[in-house]
């Protein structure tokens, strides 16, 4: 029967496959099988295989670059759609660019035509646009929404496609409209950026990339950074004493969740094939074959030692899928 059902699915999406390994398409390199995979390379690919999933009533699943995620070992039933419509068109300091474009590549072409705000997001492995609009993506200072214009999104539910200007895609802390409501997905951005100086824009990326390579455990697979940075502030005067940190972090508005994890002794910490990174504590890096669990399983380990010992629990900024 199952046989049936997807030589019939071939006739009308060619491209289907079935029983796809999703650690393929992680930075994790983790992950089980996908039921049925199709990569949609334009709206109309997006839309066939939207509804052929809803002929059949099988859930649906809309993969980026496979960044920021953590795929259970069983895998997912029904359609993982891999999103991989691209482009970029430059009109005066506007962007459009496909929801499945390389956000390091975005970044380069806009130095190419000389355009500023972007520099953050040069060397961030695998990410797209769309997922960096997903989730608010940010780094050193910068975040995504800073710079949307508007976004274009098909509603899985209605099969219609909308436009949201900023406004409307709610942004806020590593977070949006399209992250809290699972049946919008990113089809085409676009940003508005500023005129600058090729060499200003091009010195500042090279600063973001050197500073990833020498502070971000670049060797070994991972999802980025594990936890959300909480914006918050300690008031608990013994821990004020014992960390003296905290003050400038109070000042700042915000505490780096690698330190935290690092001040509980968990870095360098292995499970299994999973390990805190001796470099930055805040990335759980695959340092051989791991399992979804092992790397699970030091999320909550960090959590629980933290909320322990500072009082803080920190919020995980990897999805969990199929858990």
């Amino acid at each position: 029967m199952k046989k049936e059902i997807f030589l019939k699915l071939k006739v009308k999406l060619p491209r289907i496959k079935k029983n796809v390994s999703l650690k393929n398409f992680t930075t994790y390199k983790i992950g089980g099988l996908a039921e049925y995979f199709f990569v949609a390379k334009s709206k109309e690919d997006l839309m066939g295989a939207v509804k052929i999933a809803k002929e059949f009533k099988w859930p649906i699943f809309i993969l980026g670059g496979g960044s920021n995620l953590l795929i259970s070992d069983k895998g997912l039933k029904g359609l993982v759609i891999k999103m991989d419509i691209l482009g970029i068109e430059f009109k005066g300091n506007k962007v459009y660019a496909g929801a499945g474009t390389d956000l390091t590549n975005l970044a380069y072409s806009s130095l190419d035509n000389g355009l500023s705000g972007l520099e953050w997001a040069a060397g961030i492995p695998s990410a797209t646009i769309g997922g960096a609009v997903y989730g608010n993506a940010q780094a050193f200072g910068t975040r995504i929404s800073d710079n949307i214009k508007s976004v274009e999104a098909l509603d899985l539910k209605t099969l219609r496609i909308i436009n949201f200007n900023k406004n409307q895609c709610a942004f806020s802390l590593k977070n949006s409209i399209f992250k809290k409501n699972k049946k919008l997905v990113i089809i085409s951005v676009i940003l508005e950026l500023k005129t600058n100086n090729k060499k200003e824009i091009a010195e500042k990326i090279k600063e973001h990339l050197a500073h990833r390579k020498k502070g971000h455990p670049v060797n070994f697979p991972s999802a980025g950074s594990t936890f959300v940075n909480p914006e918050k502030k300690i008031i608990d005067k013994r821990l004020l004493k014992k960390y003296p940190e905290l003050k400038n972090f109070n000042e700042r508005g915000i505490i780096p969740a690698g330190y935290l994890i690092q001040k509980t002794g968990l870095q360098g910490k292995i499970i299994g094939g999973a390990q805190i990174s001796p470099m930055h504590a805040n990335f759980i890096v695959n340092i051989k074959n791991a399992k979804a669990k092992d790397v699970l399983t030091l999320i909550k380990l960090a959590q629980k030692k933290v909320k322990k010992t500072f009082g803080i629990l920190l919020e995980a900024e990897v999805q969990f899928i199929g858990f």
